[in-house]
């Protein structure tokens, strides 16, 4: 029984510096939370969770965009329900894209960063706005152009910190 646990030591003692040393290499990279400048699907990687970003502006309702229907735009992938909506989104991105990367207009011109919901948006004066919830929403649109004027202003900076994929 002592071989044993001599062994079981002797085992450990070599084993456990090792396990120390694939964990330190691996905590770092979970770690660090990387906020990119758009807001993506973190396992797809795919612009504003796979939404259409050109259906906000045609549609009731936004649309789940297809991998079929994909564009490649500032290093990200952008998928659209038709190929009519990625030409569209294709010849003028800057429009049809939200603003501030996706993340929550609100938290923007509140002064932090946050990502959003797809499902909570504004369309004001031809832009795009997407939000953490109705809540942030709301608050956007009870002041919308004070709101907007406040996030492009701390856009600027806040968009420094951010990796851009």
């Amino acid at each position: 029984m002592k071989q044993t646990s001599k062994q079981i030591l002797t085992m450990l003692a070599f084993v456990l510096p090792l396990l120390g040393m694939v964990f330190a290499c691996a905590m770092p990279a979970r770690a660090q939370s990387m906020v990119t400048y758009y807001v993506t699907d973190p396992l797809t990687g795919v612009g504003i969770y796979g939404w259409d970003a050109v259906s906000y502006f045609t549609e009731p309702k936004p649309l789940q965009g297809r991998g079929d229907y994909e564009y490649v735009w500032q290093n990200v992938p952008w998928h659209f329900a038709t190929a009519a909506n990625r030409d569209i989104f294709k010849s003028a991105p800057e429009i049809y894209a939200p603003q501030f990367g996706g993340h929550s207009a609100t938290g923007i011109a509140r002064g932090y960063v946050s990502d959003s919901d797809p499902a909570m948006y504004a369309v004001f004066k031809q832009r795009l706005y997407l939000f953490y919830s109705a809540a942030s929403r709301e608050a956007f649109l009870l002041a919308p152009d004070e709101m907007a004027i406040e996030a492009e202003k701390r856009w600027v900076d806040l968009s420094k910190a951010l990796s851009i994929k």
